[in-house]
């Protein structure tokens, strides 16, 4: 542990941002899987609603840090792919 007030306070806030960026993570992984499971049952409309919704929060995610703008692309670029060949 760092003697330093200011580097203590640093440590403390780096691990309260750890914790939220895990979580927004873990949600992202959940939204994308959500998407996944309605493309394997062919379900065509809760894949395109399951889609927005992941689109959503990956747009959000970047915007905050948790993940870089182009994974973010990618990730939704991918998801839209999936969706749109059940709709198809």
């Amino acid at each position: 542990m760092a003697n330093i007030k200011s580097q203590k306070k640093r440590n403390l806030q780096n691990e309260k941002r750890h914790q939220r960026n895990v979580a927004a993570k873990s949600s992202l992984k959940t939204s994308t899987k959500r998407v996944q499971a309605a493309v394997a049952s062919g379900d065509a409309e809760a894949a395109v609603t399951n889609q927005r919704e992941a689109a959503r929060a990956l747009d959000k995610a970047a915007s905050k840090g948790v993940l870089h703008r182009k994974t973010a692309a990618r990730k939704k670029s991918r998801l839209a792919k999936s969706a749109n060949a059940v709709s198809a």
